[in-house]
Formats: C-alpha cells, sequence, structure tokens
C-alpha cells in the first residue's frame, strides 16, 4: 500500500480524480496517522472519524458515477478549533464550550466542504486564540513535531503540527497577530495570511465588524505553497454577509505562482527596525535572501522604521485586548473560575478602556501603514524573518532575553503582527534549521491586493531550494 502520509494535497486530488486511488483509502490513512501520532503530538482536539469516512464512501460513488469534481475532492483536511463547524464540537479551546456543537459553518468551512474536501476533526488552539503557543485547561499542551520538548507556536498550533507530522495534506487556520505564521515558522510548515477581506471572516457572528481591529484573518497552512494556493483559491472570494469582503478578482492562483519572478523588486529587513533577532535565524535568513537573488530577485537591505516600539506595542494590546473583552468579557461574572489567568487579565484589561483609548490605536496603526507603504514604493515585496527565535520549550510563554538583551516573552519575539495592524499579505516560508533542527521561516510580505506576488516568490524559492527533511516521529 502507497504511503500518503506527505503526499501533497494537490497530488492526492489529481490521483483521487483519475481513480487510482480511492477517498476511502487515503481518509483511512490520515485517520490511522492520526490515531498514531496524535498522542506524541496534540494536535487534535476533537477527530471525526465515522463521519469522515462516511463522507469518504460518499466522495468514491461519485468519482465511480462520472461526477463532476470540486478541487479538493476526497483531500482529508482539519479546521481550526475556534473555527465554526456544523455538527462537530467546537470549543474554542475553552472549558465554558467544552460541549459546545454549532449549527452552521464558517463560510470558508463551507467552501471547503463545497470544494469535496474531507474534515477528519479539528485542531487544539490557545482559549479564544489569545496566545502565540498553544495549550489549554481543556485539552492541555501541542508539542512540536520537530522536538516534542518544543513549542508548535499558535494559535493555529494544532493545524501546523497537524499538517507537520503529515496527519492532513493541509489545514485551515486562522491569524490576528501571527496566529497561521508563527506555528507555521516553528513546525516547518508554508502559513499564507492573505489580504485582509479577501476571505470572508465570521469568527464571530454576533458582530461582524469585530475582525477589523487588529485585522482578523482566515487562511490556509499547508506543507508546499502550491497546496496553499490551492486552499486559498477556495476560501477565497466575495461574500455579501462579510461588510469588510472584498470583489472577486477572477485570479487563477495556481497559474499566477508559475510566474517568473526575475525582476521582482525585494526589500530586506533583518529586524523589522525594533526586534532582536536570535543570531542563528539572522543567518539562516539572510542565506536565503543570497539565494533569492540567484533566482534573478533584486533584493535590497533596507532600515525599516516603524516608530516608537513601546507606542506599536501598547497599541496592539490595546486592540487585542478590547477585542476579546467585546467578545467574551460576559463569561467573567459567572465563568471566571474557568478561564485561565492570562485570559482573565486581557478580559478586565479590555473591559477598563475607554473609547478613547481604543480610537488612539488608530494613529498608530496609521503611522506603521505609512512607513509601509513607504516601503512598497520601491519595492514589490518585503522580507523579514517570521519569528526572532526558533521553536522554544513549550512549557514557557517565551523567551525572556534573546542574544542576551532581555525582551517581552509575550510578544517580543514575533515579527508578524504588524501585517495584522495593516491587512497586508504576508506568509512565513520555511527556509532553514537551526543547530538543533528546528524549522526556521523567512516573512515574505506584498502589497495589499497583491497576494499573487507573495505566493509567487514563495513557489519559486519552494522549488530552487526545497526542503526535504520531514520530522522523526
Amino acid at each position: 500500500m502507497t504511503d500518503f502520509a506527505y503526499t501533497s494535497a494537490t497530488e492526492l486530488a489529481a490521483l483521487i480524480r483519475t481513480k487510482k486511488v480511492s477517498p476511502v483509502e487515503v481518509v483511512e490513512q490520515s485517520l490511522s496517522r492520526i490515531e498514531a501520532i496524535n498522542p506524541l503530538v496534540n494536535a487534535f482536539c476533537t477527530v471525526v472519524a465515522e463521519q469522515a469516512r462516511a463522507k469518504a464512501r460518499e466522495a468514491e460513488e461519485k468519482v465511480m458515477r462520472g461526477e463532476e469534481l470540486g478541487p479538493l475532492h476526497g483531500v482529508p483536511i482539519a479546521i481550526k478549533d475556534l473555527t465554526l463547524t456544523a455538527g462537530i464540537r467546537t470549543t474554542f479551546g475553552s472549558m465554558v464550550f467544552k460541549d459546545y456543537i454549532p449549527d452552521q459553518d464558517a463560510i470558508c468551512v463551507k467552501r471547503i466542504k463545497e470544494a469535496g474536501a474531507i474534515i477528519v476533526g479539528k485542531t487544539n488552539t490557545p482559549e479564544f486564540g489569545h496566545k502565540g503557543t498553544t495549550d489549554n485547561l481543556l485539552f492541555g499542551t501541542t508539542k512540536n513535531p520537530w522536538n516534542l520538548e518544543r513549542t508548535s507556536g499558535g494559535s493555529s498550533g494544532g493545524s501546523a503540527a497537524a499538517v507537520a507530522a503529515g496527519m492532513v495534506p493541509l489545514a485551515e487556520g486562522s491569524d490576528g497577530g501571527g496566529s497561521i505564521r508563527i506555528p507555521s515558522s516553528f513546525c516547518g510548515c508554508f502559513g499564507f495570511k492573505p489580504t485582509y477581506g479577501r476571505i470572508p471572516y465570521d469568527a464571530n457572528t454576533r458582530n461582524m465588524f469585530w475582525s477589523q481591529a487588529p485585522f482578523l484573518h482566515f487562511g490556509p497552512i499547508t506543507r508546499t505553497v502550491e497546496d496553499a494556493a490551492l486552499l486559498f483559491s477556495v476560501m477565497s472570494g466575495y461574500h455579501p454577509l462579510d461588510p469588510y469582503s472584498l470583489p472577486d478578482t477572477g485570479e487563477d492562483f495556481l497559474s499566477e505562482i508559475r510566474k517568473e519572478v526575475k525582476g521582482l523588486r525585494v526589500a530586506y529587513s533583518p529586524d523589522l527596525g525594533f526586534y532582536q533577532v536570535d543570531k542563528q535565524v539572522r543567518s539562516v535568513i539572510e542565506k536565503a535572501v543570497q539565494k533569492l537573488q540567484t533566482l534573478g530577485v533584486e533584493v535590497e537591505l533596507i532600515d525599516v522604521d516603524l516608530g516608537s516600539k513601546n507606542d506599536f506595542v501598547e497599541a496592539f494590546n490595546t486592540m487585542w485586548y478590547a477585542q476579546i473583552a467585546s467578545a467574551y468579557g460576559w463569561l467573567l461574572p459567572e465563568k471566571r473560575e474557568m478561564l485561565p489567568k492570562a485570559v482573565v487579565f486581557m478580559l478586565e484589561s479590555g473591559q477598563a478602556l475607554t473609547a478613547m483609548d481604543y480610537k488612539k490605536t488608530e494613529l498608530v496603526r496609521t503611522n506603521v501603514w505609512y512607513r509601509l507603504q513607504k516601503v512598497f514604493e520601491n519595492h514589490d515585496l518585503l522580507v523579514c524573518p517570521t519569528l526572532a527565535v526558533p521553536a522554544f520549550s513549550h512549557e514557557i510563554r517565551g523567551p525572556n532575553e534573546i542574544n542576551g538583551v532581555k525582551v517581552s516573552p509575550f510578544m517580543d519575539w514575533m515579527l508578524t503582527n504588524a501585517f495584522n495592524m495593516t491587512g497586508h499579505p504576508a506568509a512565513s516560508l520555511p527556509v532553514g534549521f537551526s543547530d538543533e533542527g528546528l524549522p526556521i521561516g523567512m516573512q515574505v510580505i506584498g502589497r495589499r491586493l497583491e497576494d499573487s506576488t507573495v505566493l509567487r516568490l514563495c513557489y519559486a524559492y519552494e522549488q530552487a531550494f526545497p526542503m526535504d527533511r520531514r520530522p522523526l516521529l
């Protein structure tokens, strides 16, 4: 029997479409691998094995009848546990919602189903996606498949770990400050946060204006850029229920990624101006930038100035505390004892903010927006490290120092959240490993609406310099 653990979704879909393999076999292998490996990694918090098997049988029957098939027909997929799935438990990583079963799908999930993909389960996330590592009181800690003592990152840590470990070829994630790109970097996956508005966002159906401060996004986590382009093409497109949903562009992303990259103008920032970046990470990224130049890409080292770091951090925290408090602050009076201390702190901090506190963040965002737009006046893309460090112990929130300099363990190691302030498309592309064999990602950021340019550069790099290592599980 062929082992499909590390076969791409694009290839699996083609094999199924041409009757060279059955969806039943593919899904059964996925479920078997989840059963064998998930106890080690804890990527999945809910597995819907019987439902997936039934859907696989239906998918096989459609193939045999010669019916029209979607682009992901019969391919197993994982959905993050923050994303609504009709008839499948969705806990948001919280004890409060441990038995909650939605009666509707998120728009992107509905589209994934319509494309023929088969959901095999939900992936672990920190409570309400509140941090960049993945653990919660309900399901425990998700571990990094490359080193089980290290964090998978978060908040889409379960999705990235599942993909990296070969349990599924692709997964859905969400990103409000780096939550697709952080775990993708730590786990050696490709993660893509598209331009805000490309994929309809309805994680909070009670407030469809909730997702704009900071910008919240759904997006793909995969092992290949081609698979990400495929899943992105399925998830994206206008929807009338999302007031920020962008019009369809008609782009064929699978064709766009194959276009020439020679002559693209790329700005390279080693640290976005105010981050300490681990020396090993900096070295790996610099080598990746040199490789870009061999593809005919024009690279310029630049100094990025995003303004005051203190203002930046304060503004992001203010937005985040207000956002999480507006959605979940109602839990405090009666459910406080069921919530972790960090979440209680965020909810109380958000409730204590004034309207002026919140509106002042827009001044900082505007400053960051102007400064990044200045970069894109003369460059097509910006590249930098995704994260300042390789994956650290899963027992800590983050490093207390980098290069001997004290840093905040909450945010100072992620170079991702500026692009949730602005909505620019941004990806994390695996480009190397630390001395300990831990993956390191390079962040690729594009102009707003130029998602295809981000994907194109990443695809060209991946094709020229493939990452052939896999976790030893």
